[in-house]
């Protein structure tokens, strides 16, 4: 898609001199990482502001050269001069760069993939670098332009609704499969957008334009809206006024070997699926034992029924979130388990989410501000119903210490204070794994008061395993969205609506293909990491959690070679098998 992001932006810019020697560079010492991953950083932004049309090649052309050249500076770094630190940081700068020359490969594959739904986008992508190179434009060859370009797009139009009537007629293979069509959609979204940015550039400013190109224009802009309608009612199989449909794009078992090798996870897909269905086991023991407590016999989800129906009241909902976050300080503080900085302390916040983002994100979120889901009055009798059950007192005790202290707010306060430039590897394995942790060591710590407060805790964690599970399945090609909606139901205890607004996020494309596995695996990673060096006696808690905060948001792996002193080589690749080999 064309989407406008600061990771993934540039086009060769043809008015400028052949570019030279950078005189800024210079010799740096070894010891300098921290300002090349800096450097690197700033100039990489530069790219993207001046250059944000994801379709173009010449883009992608500029990418790769800027991307390949830094990878060839690193590679004359003395990595042996380097101290841990250092070496830390350029096995991450190394690790990202590969990363993105393998990302631009995989983007012009998924571009190609929709070639027969896009055969005029080049025409868009022509006019859209010329402007970004500032070449001056012939308003009467603009318009000339144009109206080509609607005909471009009739004759996809034309293609895709012959194709359909004989389909229809005789069956067989799709146009392109299901899940290219909705990328295809959203690419003639952006692609709309960009040339509406094109002829406004120009519109006005330069009269003879407008006088050529303003008509030809909004039927080429308004073929585009057309042709972007028909794919998604024809290829998808949605309406374009349908925000609730799910509809995902799994990425195969190759990609996902690709992104594991990234992140530092030396597992494959199915053995961290078995992971995840040893840990499953363990909760459904737990959960049987909780229902025991309560009277439901070996009917867990009768007992997951009672604790749904502890909720407070319409409108009581911020007071519980606020004393159920105050209560995990003072549990935190009591044991000396983590530094928690006053100012932390003192500045998070509360904010309400809307009934539309509850669509897709039932649970409240967190970090500095904790957005709290909980029903509204414009909502439905049903929906109401389900969004107190989502969030009643037990889940939420289970949850809020995640979001704010010692989870994600505690862990962005000490981020931007230590190593802030580590953010260019954020990774979810440690982001989201730090708090997921927190869950686990708290249940150890016996933070749960009685059989509800552990079915809460168990809900999430349960939760947490069944989204390793499920999207891995997906990306494989093993699991359709309505089998993970009746998994999370079945297996995790979920309000149906809420199991649907949860597939509908994972899979929509806002979060990376392994950032729902992230939460247990990342867990799993400081579990194991804090049973090495405080189980070890090597560090008390509160040495682990302030020396892991401060390492920033890398791969743990790396995380446990800085804590460690552990052998650190230039080519580093995953190694630390911290579940063992699943059986």
């Amino acid at each position: 898609m064309l989407r406008r992001s600061l990771l993934a932006a540039s086009v060769l810019l043809p008015l400028l001199p052949a570019r030279a020697a950078d005189p800024t560079r210079g010799d740096e010492p070894e010891s300098g990482m921290r300002a090349r991953i800096e450097r690197y950083e700033a100039d990489h932004e530069a790219l993207a502001r001046l250059h944000d049309l994801e379709l173009s090649p010449a883009r992608r052309a500029r990418l790769r050269e800027f991307h390949a050249g830094r990878l060839a500076e690193l590679a004359r770094v003395d990595f042996e001069r380097l101290d841990q630190a250092g070496r830390v940081d350029y096995v991450l700068l190394r690790n990202h760069l590969e990363h993105e020359l393998k990302r631009l490969e995989v983007e012009a594959a998924r571009f190609e993939e929709a070639a027969p739904l896009l055969a005029f986008a080049p025409a868009i992508v022509a006019l859209v670098d010329a402007r970004r190179g500032m070449e001056p434009v012939d308003a009467e060859t603009a318009a000339g332009a144009l109206v080509e370009l609607k005909r471009g797009i009739e004759r996809v139009r034309e293609e895709i609704e012959a194709f359909e009537k004989s389909e229809q007629e005789e069956g067989g293979d799709p146009f392109v499969a299901r899940a290219v069509a909705n990328r295809a959609a959203g690419t003639l979204d952006d692609l709309r957008g960009a040339l509406r940015e094109w002829f406004r550039y120009h519109d006005g400013y330069d009269p003879l334009f407008s006088w050529w190109a303003r008509e030809p224009y909004g039927e080429a802009e308004k073929a585009l809206g057309d042709l972007a309608a028909l794919v998604r009612k024809e290829l998808v199989g949605i309406e374009e006024s349908d925000s609730d449909a799910i509809v995902g794009d799994p990425i195969g078992r190759e990609a996902l070997l690709a992104e594991l090798a990234y992140e530092l996870i030396p597992y494959t897909p199915e053995e961290l699926i078995a992971i995840a269905e040893r840990e499953y086991a363990w909760c459904e023991q737990q959960m049987l034992a909780a229902a025991r407590e309560l009277g439901c016999g070996d009917d867990w989800h009768a007992a997951m029924e009672h604790v749904k129906d502890q909720h407070v009241a319409p409108g009581e909902q911020p007071a519980l979130i606020r004393e159920l976050a105050l209560e995990a300080v003072r549990f935190l503080e009591e044991r000396e388990l983590v530094t928690i900085p006053p100012l932390c302390a003192e500045t998070w916040r509360m904010a309400m989410m809307s009934p539309a983002r509850q669509k897709v994100n039932p649970f409240f979120l967190g970090g500095e501000t904790i957005i709290v889901s909980f029903p509204t009055d414009a909502m439905s009798h049903e929906d109401k119903r389900m969004s107190l059950r989502s969030n009643n007192v037990h889940f939420c005790r289970a949850t809020v210490q995640h979001e704010l202290i010692p989870g994600h707010h505690l862990q962005g306060f000490m981020a931007r204070r230590h190593r802030p430039y580590r953010g260019l590897f954020r990774t979810p394995f440690l982001v989201e794994g730090w708090a997921l942790w927190w869950e686990l060591h708290l249940w150890d710590l016996g933070f749960a008061r009685g059989p509800e407060d552990r079915l809460g805790m168990l809900f999430w964690r349960a939760h947490r395993c069944a989204r390793i599970i499920t999207s891995l399945g997906f990306h494989l090609g093993t699991m359709e969205t309505d089998e993970m909606i009746e998994h999370l139901v079945e297996r995790v205890g979920h309000e149906r609506s809420s199991a649907e607004g949860e597939v509908r996020r994972w899979v929509r494309g806002d979060y990376g293909p392994l950032y729902q596995c992230a939460y247990l695996l990342g867990g799993l990673q400081l579990r194991a990491l804090h049973a090495e060096l405080v189980g070890g006696g090597t560090m008390s808690e509160r040495e682990f959690h302030d020396a892991v905060l401060r390492e920033g948001p890398i791969p743990i792996e790396l995380v446990r070679a800085s804590l460690t002193g552990a052998a650190i080589t230039r080519d580093h690749r995953a190694s630390w098998r911290f579940q063992g080999d699943p059986q």
